[in-house]
């Protein structure tokens, strides 16, 4: 599942809220990375993810 533009910008916003309260970070020194990996790109349980995810239907 990739996120649209809205849904990205809404999780920047949300964990740069969360640093600045928890941890007192400055917004302006703070950088967010989403890194959206393909299911075909990524294993669990020995396996990629996309062959495991059929297996569990």
């Amino acid at each position: 599942m990739f996120l649209s533009k809205a849904q990205k910008a809404q999780i920047i916003a949300d964990i740069t809220q969360s640093l600045v309260k928890v941890l007192g970070k400055k917004p302006e020194h703070t950088h967010i990375v989403i890194q959206e990996i393909a299911d075909e790109d990524w294993g669990f349980e020995g396996l990629p993810t996309d062959e495991w995810k059929k297996k569990q239907k």
